[in-house]
């Protein structure tokens, strides 16, 4: 176990800055070899910059995680196999938590009803689901770079003033890994309240989505700095607030393959709509054959209106009845066990 002596093994101030350092081993190397830096010539979807990325971040994440946990191993109170056990444990590996995943992503989805109601039924997505055509993140490289290295997140307008770009943020796997695997139990040995470990965390590697303003400024060198410099915040505040929740999985479940699914299911489903019409889409209506066939086109005109006005009350209605059943549920469907700190 980890110390339980009063006098913590690290003060704050030393593990906030091990975690600024993991943040720059993870993004510096980005801009050390041509195959990874941003290029106006150079895009990001091409297999060699993917591949090489994906290089780059997996070997920061054993480096980190490595760290992590010969601290971890060299701070036990308890025999020495004891202490491999318990870093383990800390770093979100053993146990796996199965039952801790499921109730995880069953709550995530209650808190997004209301988007995975108009994706799966108003768009009728929900037969592509049923036969897994929704995704394809293992069948080309930009979906393995999606998964292991950097996810585009769609964000609408107005919050988006770029309503035809997404925002690249952190790969659900190499983020986790690092971000809450290597770095929480680091501030746990510092005795961190759990109010600073979920609220600071998430500030301190939201840094490491600084770079991606650079990256804009290339590829979109005539956007004014101002939009350019609001998509950087807009940025910030998403993975801030995700990263809260997150952080506070992982500290009541103690399972890293929780956070993981829960973010892989977050940047699958995207920004959830907070205003505006919600719609199956357009309505093709047909030639005119004289009145009549006028008069059909405007009573088909006429139902679409009305489902869009149903179709938007229902998902209001699911989207503020699933925040509410989130929030009731948070606390008693988080509880687990293999916590690693007890709040």
């Amino acid at each position: 176990m980890i110390s339980n002596s009063n006098v913590p093994v690290l003060s704050t101030l030393v593990a906030i800055f091990v975690l600024v350092a993991y943040t720059l081993i993870y993004v510096v190397p980005f801009y050390l070899s041509a195959t990874t830096r941003p290029s106006p010539t150079l895009s990001r979807d091409a297999s060699s910059v993917i591949r090489a990325r994906i290089r780059s971040v997996t070997v920061s994440c054993v480096v980190c995680s490595f760290t992590s946990f010969l601290v971890l191993v060299a701070v036990g109170e308890d025999a020495q196999l004891s202490r491999f056990w318990d870093a383990v444990h800390y770093l979100g590996y053993i146990p796996v938590g199965f039952a801790e995943t499921f109730n995880c992503l069953l709550l995530t989805a209650i808190l997004f009803i209301g988007p995975l109601f108009e994706a799966g039924i108003v768009e009728g997505r929900w037969r592509d689901w049923i036969r897994l055509r929704d995704s394809d993140i293992l069948s080309s490289w930009p979906g393995w770079r999606n998964l292991v290295a950097v996810r585009l997140l769609y964000i609408p307008p107005p919050l988006n003033p770029y309503s035809n770009s997404s925002f690249p943020i952190q790969g659900p796997v190499t983020e986790e890994i690092l971000f809450r695997s290597a770095s929480v139990p680091l501030l746990l040995l510092s005795g961190a309240s759990t109010t600073t470990i979920v609220f600071l965390t998430p500030i301190i590697f939201g840094l490491a989505h600084v770079h991606h303003f650079y990256e804009f400024r290339i590829s979109h060198p005539h956007t004014p700095i101002i939009q350019a410099v609001l998509r950087s915040l807009l940025q910030f505040t998403y993975t801030t607030l995700f990263g809260g929740y997150a952080t506070f999985l992982f500290l009541r479940t103690g399972s890293l393959l929780s956070v993981i699914l829960v973010h892989t299911f977050c940047n699958w489903i995207g920004f959830p709509r907070f205003w505006g019409k919600v719609s199956a889409g357009e309505t093709v209506l047909g030639p005119d054959y004289g009145e009549g066939g006028n008069g059909n086109d405007k009573f088909i005109q006429g139902q679409s209106e009305f489902m869009d006005l149903v179709w938007t009350a229902s998902y209001y209605s699911l989207l503020v009845a699933g925040a509410v059943c989130w929030w009731k549920s948070l606390w008693s469907w988080t509880e687990s066990e293999s916590a690693l700190i007890a709040f």
